[in-house]
């Protein structure tokens, strides 16, 4: 449901309908691994994610993928590209077979006319300034010098946001490493370091921190 998204929570029915005229919003489902955007597409709308999962991701100056999000249902992708009309050379693509709500931000550089429009236009520079935050964190991580340096970060954050020690991290291994910026199997042996080192225990995307890992180094 789209009042799972920060922009639609607690919105009447009525006022759900309005808002969603206003992004002029068209649903649309995709396949596992099918494109969303291709590094050369534009992006005259932004994403809501229904149901599934999308990944964005960009080549980085070697030619190797750099994970830069998952989004999972609720959640939103490429708000600052579509309202700024700017390009940029990312993909976005079906983690899972995923339905997306996709919404136009062309009124939001309107003045708004009533009471509902006021609400959306401020929900959404919540939106970007939320973001911007999360990209401090991202930055946080990849400024890590070490691989186990750039986990501890990472696991820290993702306890931060589940608030407990116990926490599901939403990639498979091969995702963690494009989204650290580091070798899969170079992550694997230092993953493997910790648990025998007693820092954690995990199983799948699973992970619990014990009380030495809860900040990073």
């Amino acid at each position: 449901m789209p009042t799972r998204c920060f922009l639609f929570s607690g919105l009447t029915e009525g006022e759900l309908s309005d808002a969603l005229h206003f992004f002029d919003a068209r649903e649309k489902k995709y396949a596992r691994g099918e494109l969303l955007k291709s590094a050369v597409d534009p992006l005259p709308a932004f994403g809501l994610v229904l149901s599934g999962a999308v990944t964005v991701a960009m080549e980085d100056i070697d030619g190797r993928e750099m994970l830069l999000s998952h989004v999972a249902p609720g959640s939103t992708f490429g708000e600052s590209l579509c309202y700024l009309r700017e390009s940029a050379p990312i993909t976005i693509a079906a983690l899972s077979d995923a339905r997306v709500m996709w919404l136009r931000a062309d009124r939001l550089r309107e003045r708004a006319e009533t009471p509902l429009e006021q609400t959306l236009q401020a929900r959404f520079t919540a939106m970007l300034a939320r973001r911007t935050l999360k990209m401090n964190d991202r930055i946080q991580i990849l400024s890590r010098g070490s691989i186990r340096q750039k986990l501890n970060a990472f696991f820290t954050e993702c306890a931060r946001d589940a608030g407990s020690p116990a926490f599901a991290v939403p990639f498979d291994r091969a995702g963690m490493a494009a989204y650290l910026g580091v070798d899969r199997s170079a992550l694997s042996r230092e993953l493997s370091r910790m648990r025998g080192e007693g820092l954690l225990t995990f199983s799948k995307n699973q992970f619990a921190l014990h009380t030495q890992q809860t900040k990073p180094d």
